[in-house]
């Protein structure tokens, strides 16, 4: 059974995806200093994307382990916490890692 962290992180990640090019393209007009959007327009943009749900911003997104939902300790490249990286690179499940010896 998954653990809610890591669907409340899916969940996240999928609304924020949903509305990224209409997060991206309100802040394009909204922040133009070219003077290519009347100042009307820029502010009913600003508008709108305070107006925005809080959870479609990409800032809400936080690495997260895919296995156990921990949010500390995150191996970027394999997207796991230390913990389980470690178990798994002691199994022998993760190709090309292995405990080093010198």
């Amino acid at each position: 059974m998954p653990i809610s962290s890591i669907l409340r992180d899916k969940l996240t990640r999928l609304c924020v995806s949903e509305a990224e090019v209409t997060r991206q393209a309100l802040r394009l007009i909204a922040n133009d200093k070219t003077g290519v959007y009347p100042k009307n327009t820029q502010l009913r943009a600003r508008i709108e994307l305070q107006k925005m749900p809080r959870y479609t911003r990409p800032t809400a997104v936080h690495s997260r382990c895919i296995e156990s939902g921990k949010a500390r300790g995150h191996v970027t490249d394999f997207k796991v916490s230390r913990i389980v990286f470690r178990d798994k690179a002691l199994a022998g499940e993760i190709p090309g890692v292995r405990k080093s010896c010198w």
